[in-house]
């Protein structure tokens, strides 16, 4: 008999697919663990949280890792070890997709380390697991004891063919003029990330509405999976803060006004800010310190932290002004330029405000894609875009350990918003790496790449369909009352005081792409489109200082950038061009110093020819046309014998192509042999008489293009 006792529940997808999830038959000596399934596919999540907490530590030490394990899928990991190693980029970005939805879900004051893992344990290539993985971790936690504010849930709407849809199968994903990650409880939207052709306000706002009905019922199964396991009756207690109403009070009356007359102050240095604020503060602690030695600090921090906190959003509230004197809608004066970098193909400088990005843009061929060897994904990508933000653009002093999570989500959400205005593969033959180097940081670095990406691949010549902006909204509200204020362009300090992170990117047209992060509780439909039409405007007005400095696509390409050219040629041909273990190719290479490549689609060879200038390129061109031309009747080509027979010699036309000059077209006079009269090697003149229909062999003709002897004529005119 089973050792276990499962309980299973289901959620029916709007199309009929159903969803399970079961716990308790694996991973029982975790705090909760579940299975969800849907199709083939199978996510098992587990939580753990530590039964007690550092002395040190003052916040919520979550770690979310997602993970595939290729086994599931039926394969075999390409890397060296053969075995999964550290999180792949798409996992980082599964991974934050569910942290950020669960993080705002656990108590303020609750310390315990919780590592949430999410393994893809069985693959199904009709679905999406990205999809599955935050239900799978909010399951966890809600049949664990672990204190937790959830259920939530995320899914996937997309609008194909016209109508939304809930987690589509991943064919018809590729159709989709939407595509959204959206998280929510049961009350209110919480995160929202996705890319878009170019849609209108109102359209992304009816996608994550319909997308959060869906949501209420996975909801509603996981209360009912929860209220099934005892364990999850009783969350687990633990020390709460310590409070003093009296210190309390006291920094509040000390701290409010004055941190109301800073914010209003309209400094518009970072630093000046930080001064004006940290001397507030200062003189409060030495002034409490003087009374009592043993002021214990943070408890002083979390008050101080709260009484500002709440004389700046405020401020904004009722003034309508920003920290640094902005209107609530105005954006930081704006200043670029292209073509910064000579070394690199395209290059931009974008500035806005206190935020600075460098981005470069490099061009390469065929054979610098990216391979891609995931469980669900096999195969090559040809645009890349890279984000690094190094310690210096801050200020501050950290060691470089490559790439962090925020690196690969912020380089993820600026990469798809310029992959919707990329030409077409026909119309780039390019490989292209983008990187943006952010040199300051103070609000939105990740749309400041967009921004300098847009221009410097226009700078290198690629052939946007059009420029791309993006920007970042914030959101003060007062729960009391219900005001509230729509930030536009928002600073570091107003993304970390603020209710709501909504970026969002797009061209004159529409929404590409958007990323979301709520803090609070029911934001309305009303407030979300409101962001959402003042982001446009403010959108367009950066487009429009972008454009002062470069408004389409430079005409021509930098002078070290390698030039392309595309051609086809008959399927017949692919092997001859590349010739026996790839001797003819690599000889055209060498000799033309171009890099040839190859590819069988649709029944013809597609080639691809980078060179550095036309010179090298015409060569290239005219080598493998010679190789891959188709000799035409009643053309007259010169040929090099390459065999002699007692009938004819075998005469070579075209690189790889024989024809038979038979020994009766050699000559006008009858010849008993060739000897003496064509020799191995010989260069010759030759028309090409005939095609054979069933075999393709060619028939050659020497004496056509002879002039005839004059005692024949004179014999014949006699005659």
């Amino acid at each position: 008999m089973p050792n276990y006792n499962a309980v299973t529940k289901h959620i029916t997808l709007p199309d009929g697919r159903q969803i399970s999830i079961e716990t308790g038959k694996l991973a029982k000596f975790a705090d909760g663990a579940v299975v969800v399934r849907l199709g083939d596919a199978m996510l098992l999540a587990t939580v753990v949280s530590q039964p007690s907490a550092r002395g040190d530590v003052d916040f919520l030490p979550l770690s979310v890792d997602y993970q595939e394990k290729f086994g599931g899928a039926g394969k075999i990991p390409g890397s060296f070890q053969r075995r999964e190693g550290r999180l792949s980029d798409y996992e980082v970005l599964v991974s934050r997709l569910v942290d950020r939805i669960l993080r705002p879900m656990f108590p303020k004051d609750y310390h315990y380390e919780v590592q949430v893992m999410i393994s893809l344990i069985s693959a199904d290539k009709d679905v999406q697991p990205d999809a599955l993985a935050a239900l799978a971790a909010s399951a966890a936690l809600s049949v664990s004891d672990i204190p937790f504010a959830g259920p939530i849930s995320e899914v996937r709407v997309a609008r194909i063919d016209g109508k939304l849809q809930i987690n589509p199968k991943t064919a018809d994903i590729e159709r989709a003029d939407i595509d959204l990650i959206v998280g929510a409880t049961a009350d209110s939207v919480a995160m929202v990330e996705g890319e878009m052709d170019e849609v209108s306000e109102e359209e992304m706002v009816e996608a994550i509405a319909f997308a959060h009905e869906a949501i209420k019922e996975q909801v509603r199964v996981q209360l009912e999976l929860a209220a099934a396991v005892e364990k999850s009756h009783v969350k687990r207690d633990y020390p709460k803060y310590e409070e003093n109403d009296e210190l309390k009070q006291r920094i509040t009356e000390a701290v409010y006004q004055k941190a109301y007359a800073v914010a209003q102050s309209g400094n518009t240095s970072k630093s000046g800010r930080k001064e004006g604020f940290g001397a507030i503060k200062k003189a409060l602690v030495e002034e409490l310190q003087a009374e009592n030695p043993e002021l214990d600090m943070k408890m002083f921090g979390r008050y101080y932290g709260s009484a500002e906190k709440k004389a700046i959003r405020d401020m904004m509230i009722k003034e309508r002004t920003r920290l640094d004197g902005r209107q609530l809608t105005e954006i930081r004066p704006i200043w670029s330029e292209v073509n910064y970098l000579p070394g690199a193909h395209g290059s931009a400088l974008f500035t806005r405000g206190e935020t600075q990005s460098l981005t470069s843009v490099a061009l390469g061929t065929k054979l610098d894609e990216q391979i891609v060897d995931s469980a669900m994904v096999s195969g090559y990508n040809k645009f890349m875009l890279h984000y690094n933000f190094p310690a210096f653009s801050t200020g501050e002093v950290k060691p470089n350990r490559g790439p962090g999570r925020r690196e690969v989500g912020h380089g993820n959400l600026a990469m798809r918003s310029i992959k919707k205005v990329l030409p077409s593969e026909d119309e780039n033959p390019y490989t292209i790496r983008v990187v943006s180097d952010i040199l300051e940081s103070n609000g939105s670095s990740s749309m400041a790449t967009v921004c300098a990406s847009s221009m410097a691949l226009m700078d290198a010549g690629i052939k946007l369909r059009a420029a791309v902006s993006g920007i970042a909204m914030g959101l003060v509200q007062d729960k009391e009352t219900g005001e509230y204020a729509v930030l536009s362009d928002i600073l570091g300090d107003e993304d970390h005081l603020g209710d709501m992170d909504f970026k969002v990117t797009g061209t004159e047209k529409g929404i590409v792409a958007c990323q979301m992060d709520i803090k609070i509780q029911g934001l309305s439909n009303e407030i979300l489109t409101k962001a959402l039409h003042q982001a446009r405007e403010g959108r367009l007005h950066i487009l429009g200082e972008m454009a002062k400095t470069i408004a389409t696509p430079a005409a021509e390409l930098k002078p070290h950038t390698p030039r392309s050219h595309k051609m086809l040629i008959d399927k017949e041909f692919i092997g001859a061009v590349i010739g026996p273990g790839g001797k003819v190719i690599q000889q055209i290479q060498k000799d033309t110093n171009a890099t040839v490549i190859i590819e069988e689609k649709d029944e013809k060879g597609h080639v691809s020819i980078f060179a550095s200038n036309q010179e090298d390129m015409e060569a290239a061109i005219g080598r493998i046309r010679a190789i891959a031309a188709v000799p035409e009747v009643g053309e007259t080509y010169k040929g090099k014998v390459r065999s002699i027979q007692p009938y004819g010699a075998f005469v070579e036309i075209m690189p790889g192509k024989d024809g038979l000059l038979h020994i009766s077209e050699v000559a006008h006079e009858r010849l008993a042999s060739l000897e003496g009269v064509l020799e191995v090697g010989q260069e010759i003149d030759v028309k090409l008489l005939d095609i054979d229909k069933k075999t393709g062999k060619y028939r050659l003709s020497r004496k056509v293009l002879l002039p005839k002897p004059e005692r024949a004529a004179d014999a014949n005119g006699a005659a």
